[in-house]
């Protein structure tokens, strides 16, 4: 018997740590059931504590990652990106999305690692806000990117104008606004706001927002509404930052492997040890 494994293809930039970017989207679909295809973007070298150096991919090298799953007849069932790093990568995606435009498209816009070293300039920027974003099924913005794009003083300002830039709907995160528990807000154009709120936990997190973003491409990728997905995805990612450990000296690193250590809980629960 031969399985079908839901593929999804992300686009971003390596991470030596393994906390955020490729990898940390790799491992977050993986446990989540799902099969990762994965395109670099650019190459860092970073830490939990910062960026040191950061290099975006030519668009040769994109654009023959892209091909050589083309040639394989490999395709998605939803598209993420995180580091992108160039205009140049962003017309990688719209290629991509062009190939499917069917399969949802979820895009985490960094800008900036956590601690504010950039991944781009200001072509880039443009290219999100003029190219990407009219193609955009789930934008997963935090406060900060929002503001940057949009100009607004307030975050149901920011929403409405990024759907007026063209998004299908934008996941609008909390953790940076000052507020006791985080709360995340779910823009669609023509339905309500919809908002969920978590406790906000202690210490920053490396990759939090890659876990995030990965999680709502499974999710939309396996067919259900962005409500949903979006919904699984955070209690999916505060479950993970719930059980972050620690690698080195500056952030933690999300557990996404949690969901298996639950499963062995369970299975050591019900097992009757004859000793």
């Amino acid at each position: 018997m031969t399985l079908t494994v839901p593929l999804v293809l992300t686009f971003s930039a390596s991470d030596p740590t393994a906390g955020a970017g490729l990898q940390a989207d790799a491992l977050t679909v993986s446990a989540l059931g799902a099969h990762p295809l994965t395109i670099l973007t650019g190459l860092t070298a970073q830490n939990t504590v910062g960026v040191a150096r950061f290099e975006a991919c030519s668009l040769d090298w994109i654009e023959d990652q892209l091909k050589t799953l083309l040639d394989d007849g490999i395709a998605p069932c939803a598209i993420k990106t995180g580091v992108l790093g160039s205009a140049v990568a962003v017309a990688a995606v719209l290629k991509a999305k062009a190939l499917w435009p069917s399969v949802p498209l979820v895009v985490d816009p960094v800008r900036a690692s956590g601690r504010g070293d950039a991944f781009g300039g200001q072509a880039l920027f443009d290219s999100y806000r003029n190219e990407l974003f009219p193609v955009v099924d789930l934008l997963t913005p935090n406060w900060p990117e929002a503001q940057a794009f949009t100009g607004a003083n307030s975050v149901d300002e920011a929403g409405e104008r990024l759907l007026q830039m063209g998004c299908k709907a934008v996941l609008l995160k909390g953790e940076h606004l000052e507020s006791g528990d985080v709360v995340n807000r779910l823009y669609v154009a023509g339905h309500r706001v919809v908002e969920f709120p978590c406790e906000r936990l202690p210490g920053q997190f490396h990759g939090s927002g890659c876990t995030l973003a990965s999680a709502c491409a499974v999710g939309l990728g396996q067919g259900l509404s962005v409500q949903d997905a979006v919904e699984l995805a955070l209690e999916y990612t505060w479950q993970a930052l719930s059980c972050a450990f620690v690698a080195g000296k500056g952030q933690l690193i999300p557990d996404r492997m949690h969901l298996m250590q639950h499963l062995e809980d369970d299975e050591n629960e019900g097992y009757d040890n004859p000793n």
